[in-house]
């Protein structure tokens, strides 16, 4: 057998410590046999050999290749850079390097080291050790060579120590490390070194000597290493990164170095404050407090806290004031000045009371700042303002807010044309497995069941191909997958054309599995699902129709009536599918044209007499939809927390309905769900009772919009059917405004205005709906109050007017301390107001307004009260 067959069978075997002692007795030229082979094989594996193979692969070519630019390029290659155990196959491959001679090794090792480049797998999860630093630095060490400036090395080295840590070794571990004097310097600058200093902390912080911080801290107090430099590493740090929040761990470092006052880098510390991350503005004003400041640096200090967004900080800049000197006055005015912007009035207030004790050391130049400055104040700080600094405040002019044009761009897609004939057909489901939409689903399962009536081999020859490529792959799939998923239901259509033997097995597997575990899903996914396998069923008998009754003729979901009627004239004395017919039934529009009904009358079948009396009460009258506040217990909580939420309740307007139809128009408490894999359908399936539809998006949406699964883009098409809208849909779009993606709060905004432009927005039921949500805490004001501002802003001001105008008092009234946000959301009310030129009386407001102290809730409060004027 020759040296190729030989390295064949062992990279086969995967026994990789035979390999490695089979390629060390190689010959010269069995070396160059192997290597001449082992690119073309390695092309002919697959992507699952491979990476079962990689280790096996690498030993391979870095024993048998013969330069070092063809081992290193070797090792780099794509499919072989990640084996399953680094460290493992650092250490076989140094083994067998170690007969090539110094200067090639040592040429090696810098090419690994300096090609290296941020690792697919790194962290705690990579235990078996980091793909490539491993060979590299084992190299590196052996060779001696001097390690280039590499940031790749630098984290990779971390990543080691912090492993070697976390496995319990100790300081010597650091101590001694072959890399420490010459890497220490370069964590400071090395992008990507915060990680694994962060997750070394976040691991062994319970053992402070043993991170890799404590570690440094501790060498540096018994001289191992230089502490000044870790102290100008540092200040190196927060000067390049001091805005990243991975900075707090250099900060921590900082704090184990215990700087004297003299070592503390006042200028530096004080331009990082504008834009330092949290730890580090924490850190830079801690230190500043330990040493004096000149005039000019503690002007620029307290200028750069109080521009800062965060409270604390803008209190810490009040309390430097607090204290400042006569020379200090024009830059402590100067950062005062910012403050008199502030929304808190308890930090406004406080720095006018400040601004008028450092008034009689003001330049000319400062006092006229501080004048401009505090036409943004109230009157009562604008004229004490005036009287300490030389001159009469102006207020700054309102401003002057345009309504815009209300508009709505989005609208439903056109229906897809009817699909024809069997070619067409083939066109929709030419491409295999995809995800079709709802009208999709509807068109094709009407293709495939008149075609089977008209042309049964044409329709089973098209689908044939369909059918057989999603069936080769999903056939195995577990039958809960199939019975949860419309789209894959619908490819079981085919299936059931095509081999109605396997079909019927499929069936009967799944009807099995459902018996035996249910799926717990809303009753409109289930009443979808099995309108699916109603058309399955159909097929696998081998019994055919003429056409199915209820595909939609409009995008809404709603079938003309007039068509239906010609469809059950189609059916002649066939019976439809039962699900099929009622589901054409809840599909009509609120009212038909008496000449359809008059020929609905003349229809003959069963079916056709049923649509006729349907037709002649007027369809379905609307169900009664009352909506409440209750307390449940949180489902995402471990700890029993309670929360409130709006629930709604459905009763049928009849009590003979058909039972499909009464078991859609009922709801009882408790029957609400947290997820839908169909919701986008059901809009449609009661295209003229959005109410009902809602109600029953509203119980997904109770737990799916906090559990960030919501699909809230069922709104759009909810909102564009017919039918009443009460407090169901209002309560449903409202907690959509609290979702936390800000597209999805779009939505909710985009259906308000679909409203709001039909004329149809039910203020009343919005504002009570907004009212309990955001009381309760179930829809948060801090997503929700931008999302009415863009709606008011947007020509929709006087409906978001009206809503306001219903909520507040609830939420004005509402025991204990105001919502969070509260003052926002009247800021809100205040521009809506104005553009509306609403006036009246909101209960509540009044009181809210004549608070005692200072809040911004109660400065909003009187600003609303005088925009829509205060009672007699």
């Amino acid at each position: 057998m020759n040296a190729w067959e030989q390295v064949r069978k062992w990279l086969e075997s995967g026994d990789e410590a035979g390999l490695a002692a089979h390629v060390g007795s190689l010959t010269d030229a069995d070396r160059k046999a192997v290597a001449r082979e082992l690119s073309p094989h390695l092309a002919g594996r697959s992507r699952a050999e491979v990476a079962d193979q990689a280790s096996a692969f690498r030993l391979a070519g870095a024993a048998c290749f013969s330069g070092a630019a063809q081992v290193a390029t070797w090792l780099d290659r794509r499919e072989l850079r990640l084996p399953r155990r680094p460290r493992d196959d650092a250490g076989r491959i140094a083994e067998v390097l170690r007969t090539r001679d110094g200067k090639w090794r040592r040429d090696l090792a810098h090419r690994l080291v300096a090609g290296l480049r941020p690792g697919d797998r790194r962290g705690w999860q990579n235990v078996d050790g980091q793909p490539g630093y491993d060979l590299a630095a084992a190299l590196a060490v052996e060779t001696g060579i001097e390690v280039p400036d590499n940031d790749a090395f630098v984290v990779g080295w971390l990543w080691d120590v912090c492993h070697r840590f976390w496995r319990g070794g100790r300081l010597d571990l650091l101590r001694d490390d072959p890399f420490l004097d010459v890497l220490t310097p370069r964590l400071f600058t090395a992008e990507g070194a915060a990680a694994p200093l962060i997750h070394d902390w976040k691991w062994n912080s319970a053992y402070n000597e043993n991170t890799v911080i404590g570690a440094l801290a501790a060498l540096a107090a018994e001289g191992r290493l230089d502490r000044k430099a870790l102290l100008d590493g540092c200040v190196t740090r927060f000067l390049t990164h001091g805005h990243d929040r991975d900075i707090e761990l250099f900060t921590i470092l900082w704090e184990r170095l215990r700087p004297e006052p003299a070592e503390i880098p006042v200028v530096d510390l004080v331009r990082v404050l504008p834009v330092a991350a949290p730890p580090l503005v924490l850190l830079a004003t801690g230190e500043l407090g330990r040493v004096p400041l000149d005039a000019g640096l503690f002007g620029e200090a307290v200028g750069a806290l109080a521009f800062r967004p965060e409270k604390k900080h803008v209190t810490t800049a009040l309390q430097w004031i607090a204290l400042a000197r006569p020379e200090e006055a024009d830059g402590a005015l100067a950062a005062l000045a910012t403050v008199f912007g502030q929304e808190t009035p308890a930090l406004r207030d406080r720095a006018v009371r400040l601004a008028l004790k450092l008034a009689p050391h003001a330049s000319p130049e400062t006092a006229g700042a501080i004048r401009e400055a505090a036409s943004r104040l109230p009157a009562e700080l604008r004229e004490q303002i005036g009287g300490a600094f030389g001159g009469a405040v102006e207020a700054e002019p309102a401003e002057v807010l345009t309504p815009g044009e209300l508009r709505v761009t989005v609208g439903l897609p056109a229906l897809p044309p009817e699909i024809g004939s069997p070619a067409e057909l083939a066109g929709r489901v030419g491409e295999g497995w995809r995800t079709h939409d709802p009208v999709e689903v509807e068109q094709i399962m009407a293709a495939l069941v008149t075609f089977t009536h008209h042309d049964p081999d044409a329709t089973i020859e098209v689908v044939r191909p369909w059918a057989e490529r999603v069936w080769g792959r999903h056939r195995y799939v577990d039958h809960y997958y199939l019975a949860n998923h419309v789209g894959v239901l619908l490819t079981q259509c085919a299936l059931a054309l095509v081999n109605p033997a396997e079909s019927i097995e499929l069936s009967g597997r799944i009807t099995e599995h459902l018996a035996h575990d249910p799926l717990h899903s809303p009753l409109f996914d289930h009443f979808t699902r099995d309108r699916v396998r109603e058309v399955i069923a159909l097929l696998e008998s081998g019994r055919t129709l003429p056409v199915l009754l209820a595909t939609p003729t409009e995008p809404t979901g709603h079938v003309a009536a007039a068509t239906l009627v010609d469809r059950v004239a189609r059916l002649g004395d066939a019976e439809p599918l039962p699900l099929d017919f009622c589901q054409a039934l809840l599909r009509l529009p609120r009212t038909a044209d008496p000449e359809v009904v008059a020929r609905a009358e003349r229809l003959t079948s069963p079916a056709g007499r049923r649509l006729a009396a349907w037709l002649r009460d007027g369809g379905l009258a609307d169900p009664e939809v009352t909506c409440t506040v209750e307390t449940t217990l949180d489902p995402d909580s471990f700890e029993d927390r309670e929360m409130s939420a709006v629930h709604a309740l459905i009763r049928p307007p009849a009590p003979d309905l058909p039972e499909p139809i009464a078991a859609l128009c009922t709801l009882e408490p408790g029957d609400w769900s947290a997820h839908s894999d169909e919701i986008q359908w059901w809009p449609a399936v009661l295209p003229s009772h959005r109410e009902v539809v809602a109600a029953r998006v509203l119980e997904c949406f109770v737990v799916g919009v906090r559990a960030n699964r919501a699909r809230v883009s069922t709104l759009r098409a909810l909102v564009q059917g017919s039918g009443p809208v009460g407090r169901a849909t209002a309560s449903a779009i409202t907690m959509a405004l609290g979702h936390k993606n800000a597209a999805d709060r779009d939505v909710a905004v985009e259906a308000m205005k679909i409203l709001a432009v039909r004329g149809e927005f039910a203020a009343a039921d919005f504002g009570w709906a907004f009212g309990r949500l955001a009381g309760s805490g179930a829809v948060t004001l801090k997503r929700a109050t931008p999302a009415l501002e863009e709606l008011a802003l947007s020509g929709a001001h006087r409906e978001t007017w009206a809503l306001l105008a219903e909520a507040l008092p609830l939420l004005l009234r509402r025991p204990g301390r105001p919502v969070h946000g509260l003052a926002d959301l009247l800021d809100v009310a205040v521009k809506a107001a104005g553009l509306a030129g609403a006036r009246g009386e909101v209960p509540g407001l009044a009181e809210a307004a004549a608070r005692k102290g200072t809040s911004r809730v109660t400065d909003v409060a009187r600003l609303l009260l005088d925009t829509i004027g205060r009672p007699e």
